[in-house]
C-alpha cells in the first residue's frame, strides 16, 4: 500500500510540474548596435514547464548545477520560438550570450542598461534556497546583422507558455526614440519600425478578419441587404454605412470619443439595438430611400465598435496612423464585399423557392431573436458601470457631440433629395412588402 501512495504522490508532483500558468508576462528589449542585435528577455520560470531544472530538497533550485539547464531552457522556449528578420532575411540562430536566474523581487528590467548589467552579472549565491516557480530567467541573445540601421522584424511565438501571455517589447533603434509594444499571444511578424506599406498591409488584413469574425456586424449587414439585392440600392446603402462608420472610427482613434468605462458597453448595447431595429423594420416593411439613412445612422455606432477593436492594435502602425486607419477601413470594406458576394446569390437562390416576403420575415425574425438576447445581456453588463455626472466638462462634451450630430443631420437632409432621384432611376427602389410570386 505504501508503494501505491508513493506512486500517486509522484504522479501528482509530475502533473503539478506541467501545470499551465494562467497569466504569463514576458519582458524584452531589442537593441541593434554595430554588427550585433541584442535581444534581452525575462521570462517567469514557471512558464518553462518542460525544462529539466536540477532540484534539491523540497523543490529548491540546485544553483551550482543549473547552468547548462538554463541554456537548454532558453533554447527550447526562446530561440526555437523566436525568429528575427533583417529586411526580408531571417537571421541565423542567435548565440546565447547569457542565461541567468533573477529573483522575483528584481526590478532591473526597468531600463535596458540595468537589465543588461543584471544578465551579465555573476550567478546568484549558490547557498540561496529558491523555489524555481517563483523566479525569473534572464536571457541575452545576440544575432549577427549587417547594419544597425536596417529594418528589423520579430516573430515571437510564445503563446504556449501560458493560458494568457502578454509580452512587453521595447525597441531601441540607434538615433531614434524608443518604441514600446504590448503583444498578447502570438502577433505574427512584427515590424519594429514599420514603414507605411507594412502598416497598410497589416491593417487591411486586420479589418478584413474583423468583419468575418464579428457575428454582430455580419448580422447587421445581412439585415441591410435581405430586402434590397439590386445593384443601385445595394451600393447606396453599403456606401452610407461605410461613410458613417469611417467618420466615428477616425474620431474615436483621434481621441474624440468619451473615455469613460461606460462607453464601450453602451456602444455594444446600441449595436445590438441596431440589429434588432433593422430586423423588425424588415418584418414591417421598408424602402431603400429610408434604409440608406438608417444605415448611415447606425453606421456611426458601429464605427465606435470598430475603433474599440482597433485601439490596442494602433501601436503597430508606428508613425502611420492615418495610413493604418485608411487601411483598416479598406479591409472592412473588402470583408463586407466578400460577405455580400456570398450572401446576395444565396438569398436570390432561396427566394426562388420561398416567397420573398415570407422569407424576409422568417430570416429577420431569427435575427431579431438573437439581437434581443444580445441586447438584454449587454444591457445587464452596461448597468455595472455608473454613468458620469453632468458637470461642466460633461455638458461641454455633450454640446460638441450634439453639434456634430446636427451637422451630420443637415448633410443627410441635403443628400437625401439626390438619393431619391437616383434611386428612382430605372425603377430600382423595390418595396419589401411586394411578393414576387403573387397568388
Amino acid at each position: 500500500m505504501r508503494w501505491l501512495t508513493a506512486l500517486l504522490l509522484l504522479a501528482a508532483a509530475a502533473a503539478g510540474a506541467h501545470d499551465i500558468p494562467n497569466d504569463v508576462k514576458v519582458r524584452a528589449f531589442v537593441k541593434p548596435e554595430g554588427r550585433t542585435l541584442a535581444l534581452l528577455v525575462r521570462v517567469p520560470m514557471e512558464a518553462m514547464r518542460e525544462s529539466d531544472i536540477p532540484m534539491r530538497g523540497p523543490g529548491y533550485i540546485d544553483l551550482p548545477r543549473v547552468g547548462k539547464s538554463l541554456e537548454t531552457a532558453a533554447r527550447l522556449w526562446l530561440t526555437d520560438n523566436i525568429d528575427v528578420y533583417e529586411g526580408d532575411r531571417k537571421l541565423p540562430p542567435p548565440r546565447i550570450a547569457a542565461a541567468r536566474i533573477a529573483l522575483a523581487s528584481d526590478r532591473s528590467f526597468a531600463t535596458y542598461e540595468q537589465a543588461l548589467a543584471t544578465a551579465r552579472s555573476p550567478p546568484l549565491d549558490p547557498g540561496l534556497e529558491l523555489y524555481w516557480k517563483q523566479q525569473h530567467l534572464d536571457v541575452l541573445l545576440e544575432y549577427p546583422i549587417e547594419s544597425e540601421r536596417s529594418e528589423f522584424a520579430i516573430d515571437a511565438r510564445l503563446a504556449r507558455m501560458g493560458a494568457q501571455v502578454s509580452t512587453t517589447l521595447r525597441y531601441l533603434p540607434p538615433g531614434s526614440p524608443e518604441r514600446a509594444y504590448e503583444i498578447h499571444g502570438d502577433a505574427g511578424r512584427l515590424h519594429l519600425d514599420p514603414r507605411w506599406h507594412h502598416a497598410a498591409l497589416r491593417f487591411v488584413q486586420m479589418g478584413f478578419l474583423h468583419i468575418l469574425d464579428g457575428t454582430d456586424h455580419l448580422l447587421f449587414i445581412a439585415c441591410l441587404v435581405i430586402p434590397f439585392r439590386r445593384l443601385r440600392p445595394l451600393v447606396i446603402i453599403a456606401t452610407a454605412f461605410t461613410v458613417a462608420h469611417s467618420i466615428t472610427l477616425v474620431a474615436a482613434a483621434s481621441g474624440y470619443a468619451p473615455e469613460g468605462l461606460w462607453f464601450p458597453p453602451l456602444v455594444e448595447v446600441l449595436i445590438a439595438a441596431s440589429i434588432l431595429y433593422m430586423a423588425l423594420e424588415n418584418v414591417v416593411g421598408s424602402n431603400a430611400q429610408r434604409r440608406w439613412i438608417v444605415a448611415f445612422a447606425f453606421g456611426l455606432v458601429h464605427g465606435f465598435g470598430f475603433a474599440f477593436a482597433l485601439r490596442e492594435s494602433l501601436q503597430f502602425a508606428g508613425g502611420h496612423l492615418a495610413t493604418a486607419l485608411f487601411a483598416f477601413n479598406v479591409g472592412v470594406e473588402l470583408g463586407q464585399v466578400a460577405v455580400l458576394l456570398v450572401l446576395v446569390p444565396v438569398l436570390s437562390f432561396v427566394f426562388r423557392y420561398v416567397p420573398e416576403r415570407m422569407g424576409t420575415i422568417i430570416l429577420s425574425a431569427f435575427v431579431a431573436h438573437t439581437a434581443w438576447h444580445w441586447l438584454t445581456e449587454r444591457y445587464a453588463d452596461l448597468k455595472k458601470f455608473p454613468f458620469p455626472t453632468l458637470d461642466a466638462a460633461a455638458a461641454a462634451s455633450l454640446m460638441r457631440w450634439a453639434m456634430a450630430v446636427l451637422v451630420l443631420g443637415i448633410l443627410v437632409w441635403l443628400v437625401n433629395g439626390k438619393m431619391k432621384r437616383w434611386l428612382a432611376l430605372g425603377d430600382e427602389s423595390p418595396r419589401v412588402a411586394e411578393d414576387p410570386h403573387p397568388r
